[in-house]
This record gives structure tokens, sequence and C-alpha cells, in this order.
């Protein structure tokens, strides 16, 4: 069976991706094409995958590159999006354009390729805060946000040509999705980046709000089930843990594995408009669960602990390098991370310099540190090892 990803160059969309590899998927990748050729977190997955993946490159919001995309595809799994929330509010006509123009782009090469299966993506932002939980799929909407209004817009799209065409579409609505490869702009990479880079005052926004976080493989897993149940046609469906943590005792936790000594404090440059902040997310699973065989592996324990891990590793790779170089912007911290020369030991001496140059940038001080890899030390004039 072949099928399209797009946003497989993105965080879940990376990971569905490679998924969808494993189980033994036809894949081709929709990644928005730029002038670096950068593939974005595809460009990290293994050679063995990628040599099973055909690449794509094009725009979501022009028609005629994604109908190209979908000739021979037999199911696409649309993640294509604008995310960003405070982006949103003083960008929204791109949203409009991504989200909502992007959706009917797909959705009117679908029902003129008569494309078998169209999985749209939505989000939990678009319930708000919740007026009873567990959130069904039944629960009202409510745009709080520009980003989550036009997300709204784009399932009622998806809804309509359900309900019009007979396009057998299904509406996939995630919960909280975390994990490695994530944005470092999302809450929990901002609460690992700030304890990596030695921060004792882990700035967040509101600390009160609940969240029903999900691992990524998990969502991916979430996808391909709901890919493959014939009774999820025409239907709108929930991705959750059914379970919710505030956003304050999550920052708690990882400190408690990380740096007991840090604490958190509210930043109010980071808090959303007062109506704007979706104050409690917890999601039903029921649906899901009676229509699929889908059932979550990770537990946020055992979620928390891969991810901890993996952004806790260097690899010197470009989309790394990147992340953390807008970690520093955000968090306006003097380094990405500190390492001893032990922590280099085996690695590659790039990954010795990257670090070197990213605490270096800042001007805050004169950083050495002896790299065993190469017996020199790297300073601030010699980051070349």
């Amino acid at each position: 069976m072949k099928v399209l990803v797009t946003g497989s160059d993105g965080f879940s969309g990376s990971h569905l991706t490679e998924e969808l590899v494993k189980k033994g998927y036809q894949v081709k990748a929709f990644v928005f094409y730029n002038s670096f050729n950068n593939w974005g977190w595809l460009d990290t997955l293994p050679k063995d995958i990628m040599r099973n993946v055909d690449i794509f490159q094009g725009d979501i919001r022009d028609p005629n590159g994604v109908q190209e995309a979908m000739k021979g595809i037999s199911a696409v799994f649309h993640l294509a999006a604008l995310i960003g929330i405070p982006f949103s509010y003083h960008s929204p006509d791109t949203y409009v354009d991504t989200n909502i123009k992007g959706t009917l782009n797909i959705l009117q090469s679908a029902r003129k390729l008569e494309t078998k299966r169209v999985l749209v993506t939505s989000t939990s932002e678009v319930y708000g805060t919740a007026q009873y939980v567990p959130i069904d799929e039944k629960h009202p909407f409510q745009g709080q946000s520009p980003y989550s209004a036009t997300k709204i817009g784009a399932d009622r799209l998806a809804e309509s040509f359900y309900r019009s065409f007979q396009l057998p579409v299904t509406i996939v609505r995630p919960f909280n999705t975390y994990g490695p490869r994530q944005s470092a702009r999302a809450v929990i990479p901002t609460i690992i980046t700030q304890l990596l880079a030695g921060k004792t005052e882990i700035k967040l926004g509101a600390l009160t709000p609940t969240r029903d976080f999900n691992y990524v493989k998990d969502t991916a897993e979430g996808f391909i089930a709901i890919a493959k149940s014939d009774r999820t046609v025409g239907e709108e469906i929930n991705i959750a843990s059914q379970k919710e943590i505030s956003i304050g005792d999550l920052a708690n936790e990882i400190i408690k594995q990380m740096n007991p000594k840090a604490k958190v404090i509210c930043d109010g440059q980071r808090l959303r408009p007062e109506k704007s902040e979706v104050n409690r997310l917890l999601g039903s699973n029921e649906k899901i669960k009676q229509l699929t065989d889908w059932r979550p592996r990770y537990t946020l324990a055992q979620g928390m602990e891969e991810t901890m891990l993996r952004f806790s590793e260097i690899t010197g790779h470009e989309t790394v390098k990147e992340n953390l170089h807008h970690a520093i912007q955000m968090n306006k911290v003097s380094h990405a991370y500190i390492i001893t020369g032990e922590e280099l030991m085996g690695r590659k001496s790039l990954a010795g310099a990257f670090v070197l140059e990213l605490f270096c940038e800042q001007g805050k001080q004169e950083a050495c540190l002896n790299c065993h890899s190469c017996k020199q030390v790297l300073s601030k004039n010699n980051t070349n090892c």
C-alpha cells in the first residue's frame, strides 16, 4: 500500500513516516521545499529507513504540487500545518493559508484522484478549555487562538467533503504529543533544555493548566490503527491517554529527575492572553479503543525517560543545532549544554566543536574544555577539534 505523509519533515510526521516504513508501507514523504535541500527531521532517520522513502518537495499551499504528490497514492496522512500558538496571534493569515487552504488542497486532490483513505490531523486545542471531562468527540469547539480556529475550519471542511462527496475522510485528533525531535518551543523541551543549560530557575508560562500528554510513538500507532480500520471512515477520533497533569507538576517531575535544586517560576512574557489560555485538556480514548485495536503503550514516566535521554544526547546534526539555537534565543541562556571531557569520549569531534560554538556565541564567558578525542583544549579561539 502506497501512502503519502504530509508534514513528514516535522516532529510527529517523521515518527509516523518511520513507523509506516517499519510496517512495510510504501511511503512518499511530502516535505516543505527549501533552497537548502533540507528534509527536516527525516535527515536524522537511519539510512535503512530512508532508502524506502520517496521524497516529494513542495508546498502544501500550492494545489498543483499537492495533486502531483498524491498521484498513485492509496491513503494520505495529512499532518502538514503551522502549529505555534504565539505565532498565530500576529500572523493569522499564514495559518489560514496553511491550515485551511492546505487541507482544502488535500481534499480536492483526493476527490479528483479517488484516494481511498484521507486522514486529516486535528488538535485537542479545537476543544478549548474543557466544559466537561473526559473530553469526547461530541465536546463543543472553541476557537481560543487563531491557530485553533484554523484547525476547526480545516476539520469542518474535511467533514463537509465526507458528507457532500462521500470522500473517505477521518479526522484524527491527537492530544498533547511529546517526545524526541519535538520543537524547543513546546513545554517539555523548554523545561528539558533549560535544565540541560544549567538553569536553576525554569521559566514557563501558566503553571496550573492541565494537559493530556501522549508519547509520540503512541500517537503514530494511533494514526496507523485508524487508517487500517474501515469503521473509522467519516469519524473524528481522539488519540488520548485519558490522564492529565498540570504544567507545574510536570515541570517538578522533570526537575526531580534532572536537577532537584532547580525551581519553576511563572514568566509573565510566556503567558497567553487570559481568554486564550486553555485551562484543562483531558481526552477520552473510548472511541479509538472501540473502533480499533489501539492502546497506549507508554506511561508518562516511560515516555519522559526516553525523551530526556534523547534530548541529552549530542549528535552535532544541523537540525539539532537549529533547535538548540532556538532554545538559546527563546530562553536567553548563555549556552545550550555543559559537557565534560569525559562525556566527549567516543563522540565525533564535531560534537565538541558544536557545543563550544553555541556556548561561545553568547559572549558571556571564555569557554574551554578538554576534548579527550583529540587531546586538545577547545576554547573561544579554537573550536576546530
